[in-house]
């Protein structure tokens, strides 16, 4: 389990997360919503160390994150950012086998058991990127691109994921089909998922819990019944919305009004 508790975060005078709590327990996926600026990327970078706060405490099944090593770390939480930085030509397949190098051993260092040759291809399956694994990552498409980062995260087995605006550029039928992923991982697997995104309605389609945040604060979390209500989101977001229930899920189905 993963849990922050009090984390205050700042650059310069500026506050960007304001002692905020939160747990990603195992078999939940949790979403984070809120305008720009509200401290959703500082707060999911904080949560897998890569940014260390002004105060308060992260902790990794129970043990203070600071005190782990990277590599134990890199066992536990797993991160898709919202764009991959490639600083030289990779094929899919192998961008995808890099993310097994956390379980390299001094008898296979340097090389893939077949073990990880197994994990890299299934996880290319169910992104649905086997047929482009012999392509270049830099000849990718926007949303192909980001698929083969879930596609590397998923290759590490992490119990926790931290995704930070994972369908941004795909299209609908794969931004279903990756929160579908995410969801299945949460219920088969028990991982625990944590989901920056600004679509409230994808949030309510697969969330279990929702971190409704604005200016580093916590305004509400809970259900997706107990944090998408009109006057709330009116309150945060500046606009009136309509709330109703999807017709098939019955999960709040949010219309903004102008």
């Amino acid at each position: 389990m993963l849990e922050a508790r009090n984390l205050t975060i700042k650059y310069g005078h500026r506050t960007a997360v304001d002692n905020v709590s939160l747990s990603l327990e195992p078999g939940v996926l949790t979403a984070v919503i809120g305008p720009n600026g509200a401290g959703k990327s500082t707060l999911l970078r904080s949560l897998n160390g890569s940014l260390i706060p002004n105060s308060g405490t992260i902790l990794l099944n129970d043990k203070p994150l600071g005190k782990l090593s990277r590599r134990t770390v890199a066992k536990q939480i797993t991160v898709v950012a919202q764009e991959a930085e490639l600083r030289f030509p990779i094929t899919v397949f192998e961008y995808v086998l890099g993310g097994r190098f956390v379980w390299a051993n001094s008898t296979t260092w340097g090389w893939e058991s077949e073990r990880d040759l197994q994990v890299a291809e299934g996880v290319l399956e169910e992104t649905e990127l086997h047929e482009l694994s012999g392509r270049m990552m830099n000849e990718l498409s926007g949303g192909e691109r980001q698929r083969a980062v879930l596609a590397r995260a998923l290759a590490t087995e992490a119990p926790i994921l931290l995704l930070d605006e994972p369908t941004a550029n795909l299209d609908l039928s794969h931004q279903a089909a990756l929160l579908g992923l995410v969801r299945e991982r949460c219920n088969s697997r028990k991982s625990s998922a944590l989901i920056i995104t600004h679509d409230i309605n994808l949030a309510a389609q697969f969330a279990d819990v929702i971190l409704l945040l604005r200016a580093g604060q916590v305004v509400k979390a809970g259900t997706t019944q107990q944090v998408l209500v009109p006057d709330l989101l009116r309150e945060v977001f500046s606009v009136d919305v309509l709330v109703d229930a999807h017709p098939i899920s019955g999960v709040p189905r949010v219309t903004p009004v102008h």
